[in-house]
């Protein structure tokens, strides 16, 4: 009895060591965050605010602050408008972006203030010469919330990795009152936690008005954890019928074809993704401020990285993956901003503009343009056949009138001269 003690004890001691092993080879050790590659939340905000102030002919920036039930959040967000002293007369193309919803995704920030900066300073991205992008650029303004949940942002710098909520613990993207509060089976409140009300948060409180004042065309939400385009919606396995809903599929097509060669997944997120999300953003932008189109992206996911290593999960983690997620969407955007001013006017939901010289990034669009010059030119000859051949006849009317004339004066004086033969003849 006495001898089997330790051999149970060693098998016990052997037990436990290899669930301690399999539990490390499961979670496997947290990657930290690379800071010599990310900026930190201020470093971030405040590079902004240099960018800004160095093109305040461009640029501008707002911080907006909100507060409910004791807790405050704020958020900067920066305007890009190239030709201010223009006059809006519903030609240019509202464009609202959101950054960093969750926390976690840190990734999403720095593409935010790169696109800043291409769209001000910058003219190449990879090598691809961007100056025959100016022309479209001056069709559009481009609101950018770089970080839009700034403490939940605090939180993961401090250590909590795999926070994607809000200062409060509440998932912004689970905030919204389209198909509010309803849970899945699998629901999980640490990951969506959508607060104790619709718009509880003041995060949420601030972007409604965003959207209510801006009344955006394109609304992207901007996340990662994969690489995605998705419409709506989210809390249903199913996108929207109607001329919008064929809009965003042939803008998210397009932009998949040109610049993804067909790789990215395509379609709703509640369709596409695997769960169902209830609460979002972008439904609402769709199904309650009526924006046309409404996206949300997923530009980065590490499927490899294991479930609780959130930073390498949503977030590349050496410098050449970094640069190439960078460059990569940020051209997606331009493209974006390209298919998207071309189908709204297509769409006549924005007055064309003058783009008879513009010249787009990829070639798709090039013969599209050449087709409606010959059709303009087409129209303006039929204009002029058409004129012609009024003049034509007001020309054959003139002469039938004059001739009339000329007849009628002629039986006239005919007539007076017989009557006065008549005259001298009578008795």
């Amino acid at each position: 009895m006495a001898a089997s003690l330790p051999r149970r004890l060693l098998l016990l001691s052997l037990v436990l060591s290899l669930a301690v092993a399999a539990a490390a080879k499961i979670s496997g050790p947290r990657t930290p965050i690379s800071r010599d590659i990310y900026h930190s939340s201020d470093s971030l905000l405040r590079e902004i605010e240099v960018l800004v102030s160095r093109h305040s002919d461009k640029l501008s920036m707002d911080t907006v602050r909100a507060s409910n039930r004791g807790y405050s959040a704020e958020l900067s967000v920066v305007t890009f408008n190239p030709v201010k002293e223009s006059v809006d007369n519903g030609s240019k193309v509202h464009i609202l972006l959101s950054f960093g919803q969750h926390g976690r995704e840190l990734i999403t920030s720095e593409v935010a203030v790169r696109l800043l900066y291409i769209l001000t300073e910058k003219r190449k991205i990879a090598g691809v010469d961007l100056s025959s992008f100016e022309k479209v650029l001056e069709n559009l303004v481009i609101k950018v919330v770089p970080m839009e949940n700034l403490n939940g942002r605090k939180r993961v710098e401090e250590g909590e990795l795999c926070d994607r909520r809000n200062g409060r613990e509440v998932d912004l993207n689970r905030n919204w009152s389209v198909d509010w509060g309803k849970k899945e089976k699998d629901y999980d409140p640490y990951e969506e936690n959508p607060g104790i009300a619709p718009f509880s948060e003041p995060e949420a409180q601030i972007m409604r008005e965003l959207s209510r004042s801006f009344k955006p065309h394109i609304w992207v939400n901007v996340h990662s954890g994969m690489e995605a385009l998705f419409m709506p919606y989210d809390h249903k396995n199913t996108t929207p019928n109607g001329a919008s809903a064929h809009m965003m599929r042939s803008v998210l097509e397009n932009l998949n074809h040109r610049h993804f060669q067909d790789s990215c997944l395509v379609g709703s997120g509640g369709g596409s993704v695997g769960y169902l999300a209830h609460g979002t953003t972008t439904d609402y932008m769709y199904d309650i401020a009526k924006v046309p189109i409404t996206f949300t992206f997923e530009i980065y996911g590490d499927e490899k990285a294991s479930t609780d290593d959130c930073f390498k999960m949503f977030n590349p983690v050496d410098k050449t993956t970094f640069d190439r997620v960078i460059n990569k969407w940020c051209m997606a955007f331009l493209i974006l901003f390209e298919e998207g001013l071309r189908n709204l006017r297509d769409a006549q939901i924005v007055s064309q503009g003058a783009l008879d010289n513009w010249v787009p990034i990829g070639g798709d669009i090039v013969e599209r343009n050449v087709e409606r010059k010959s059709t303009r030119e087409r129209r303006k000859l039929e204009g002029l056949d058409l004129g012609m051949q009024e003049l034509r006849t007001y020309f054959r009317l003139f002469m039938l009138s004059t001739f009339l004339l000329m007849f009628m004066f002629c039986t006239r004086i005919s007539k007076n001269r017989n009557r006065d033969s008549g005259n001298v003849f009578d008795p």
